[in-house]
């Protein structure tokens, strides 16, 4: 893949009232890619989402978007934007429906296209049009996960950011979670993801970044990552 990045972070410093977390980090994602951000906890994985997603404003450094610098803006806007976020918790309503989620979902939308956007939603994931009467807090783990996803499409952005999809489920729910993950990729969605879980987080992505303490460590394809002696040893349990 090649041409100008859809999003693109150049030299970011940022972090948490004083505590910096993120020192002097630059990536990129393209159209149609998966990016896989791996490393140990406390490396700025998620950071980089926030920082994306408005949720903390860099303090130095550029976060742009098909070109246009969105650094700072709100997380409102950012959504408008067409750059969509599924968090590790709190990603759904859990006293909402099914329906009630989507639909909170797509409260910024400015046009008449909810309702469609919403039955196609419910075409590509057949568990929730069976299950769009209950309560989000009823769902299994999965089910609440692929209700996050759908939340988040319901904007139809070109970039998702989706912060560990795979955490506390178990090995048969991720991997079913994972082929979601694709399943909205081939949507022509973008997807930057943060895994826990390097070795399926990468099997499943274009290209990937080694983030430690703050920074990259280490980036290329997947599969490059995935054969890298070093990278094995110090990242992926090898």
């Amino acid at each position: 893949m090649s041409g100008r990045p859809v999003l693109e972070l150049s030299d970011v410093d940022g972090g948490y009232g004083e505590v910096q977390v993120l020192e002097d980090l630059s990536l990129h994602l393209e159209a149609g890619e998966i990016v896989c951000l791996i490393g140990p906890n406390g490396a700025g994985k998620s950071t980089v989402l926030k920082t994306v997603f408005g949720l903390l404003t860099p303090w130095t450094g550029a976060v742009r978007y098909h070109g246009d610098d969105i650094g700072g803006m709100a997380p409102e806007d950012i959504v408008r934007e067409g750059i969509g976020y599924v968090p590790q918790t709190d990603n759904v309503f859990g006293s909402l429906t099914i329906d009630g989620n989507l639909r909170m979902g797509g409260v910024a939308r400015d046009d008449d296209r909810l309702e469609a956007v919403i039955e196609d939603l419910y075409e590509r994931f057949d568990i929730l049009r069976e299950k769009r009467g209950a309560k989000a807090r009823d769902l299994s783990g999965g089910q609440r996960q692929v209700l996050a996803f759908a939340r988040a499409l319901v904007m139809e952005p070109d970039v998702l950011l989706v912060d560990e999809p795979s955490a506390g489920l178990a090995p048969n729910t991720a991997d079913e979670v994972f082929g979601h993950v694709e399943a909205v990729n081939a949507m022509d969605t973008a997807i930057l993801m943060v895994e826990q879980n390097a070795i399926k987080g990468l099997n499943i992505s274009d290209r990937g970044y080694v983030l430690d303490q703050g920074t990259v460590a280490y980036e290329g394809d997947a599969d490059s990552l995935l054969d890298d002696p070093e990278v094995s040893k110090l990242y992926l349990g090898g």
